[in-house]
């Protein structure tokens, strides 16, 4: 079952010295939203550094409490990721200072008899585990998160393929993986097919978490060594769900009745121009074939898309609508574009 613990009070003082690649006003909105940072199997009770909206954070287990802290001592600035966890505290590998699970310092070597203060503390956040994966919440206590019933469904098969990281904004990501136009030309050699480019007509609208769109069509979503397996004719539904700003899930229906494949795509936001890409899979059928093959499958679907986002210009995504042009087909993308802008991110976006 999903853990989550709350943040602990702000620290009194401010070590970011380098200038975010995201606007202020972005960066405080994306602060109050959950973000995936790391599998959940890569942290233990060593210090494991991971980077999130420009902002360097350190992760440990003390126990059975999972920690999140940002990554810089109050004394010196040093990696806390450098040191070591001794009990309920993490150890600077520079001047030894403990800083137990609230982020106050409880013992500095060097001055025994010290009166530690809140000066002392550093900086904490959030955390929650579900899904295979660590999320952390870096400002606010009560933040929406993506959901995933079958996750925690027994009949379901869990699959985590490795993350892959994309050079391109959180939002760009995003918006490939909703987009269902591009299937016959970025996904030709996976599943799709440059002779069925068509988009039947499907409905995408807003909804208090995000955007939720439900697209009919004859795109297999079998790989091209399965796609015997696909009867002629069938209507393949796809629904597909955004948690603004940066998770998406996707539902696929195959043609054997209650067989079903869901994908959580979770965009990381490293900075506004680099995205570490985490994904949840389940399905309640194919659960004696090799996972290898998922994972194979998974990164060259994502891989096509990647090739092509890293390229794509401007860099941010556009929210104001009129700044490029929009077809039937970019209802979903359209409506994503939307619920960013709902959120009071800026008009030209940089996630």
């Amino acid at each position: 079952m999903p853990t989550a613990a709350a943040a602990c009070p702000s620290a009194t003082w401010n070590p970011i010295t380098k200038s975010s690649s995201f606007s202020a006003h972005d960066r405080e909105i994306l602060t109050h939203h959950w973000h995936p940072v790391a599998f959940s199997a890569e942290v233990a009770d060593k210090p494991y550094a991971v980077t999130l909206l420009d902002e360097p954070i350190v992760l440990y287990r003390t126990g059975s409490k999972l920690n999140a802290a940002r990554d810089i001592c109050s004394h010196r600035g040093a990696p806390l990721s450098k040191g070591w966890v001794q009990g309920e505290n993490i150890i600077c590998p520079y001047h030894g200072l403990h800083f137990g699970t609230d982020g106050r310092c409880t013992r500095i070597p060097s001055e025994p008899n010290a009166n530690l203060t809140e000066r002392h503390r550093i900086q904490m956040y959030a955390t929650r585990e579900d899904y295979g994966l660590i999320w952390v919440l870096m400002a606010g206590s009560d933040a929406p998160f993506a959901q995933m019933p079958t996750w925690h469904d027994h009949s379901y098969q869990r699959i985590l393929p490795p993350s892959l990281d994309i050079a391109a904004s959180a939002g760009r990501q995003v918006e490939g993986f909703i987009d269902v136009a591009h299937f016959a030309w970025i996904h030709h050699e996976a599943f799709a097919d440059r002779d069925n480019p068509v988009v039947p007509t499907y409905k995408a609208e807003l909804t208090a978490y995000g955007m939720h769109a439900e697209y009919v069509s004859s795109v297999s979503n079998f790989p091209k060594q399965m796609q015997h397996r696909a009867p002629d004719g069938f209507p393949w539904k796809r629904t597909f769900d955004v948690f603004a700003p940066f998770t998406a899930r996707l539902a696929v229906n195959f043609p054997d009745a209650h067989h079903q494949l869901v994908i959580l795509n979770a965009a990381s936001p490293i900075s506004a121009r680099k995205t570490r890409m985490f994904c949840a899979i389940t399905r309640n059928f194919d659960k004696d074939l090799p996972l290898e093959d998922v994972y194979a499958f998974n990164q060259q679907v994502f891989e096509e898309d990647r090739d092509i986002v890293e390229l794509c210009r401007p860099e941010d995504l556009p929210l104001d609508l009129s700044l490029e042009i929009h077809i039937p087909a970019d209802r979903s993308s359209t409506a994503y574009r939307r619920a960013l802008s709902a959120l009071g991110l800026g008009r030209a976006f940089t996630s």
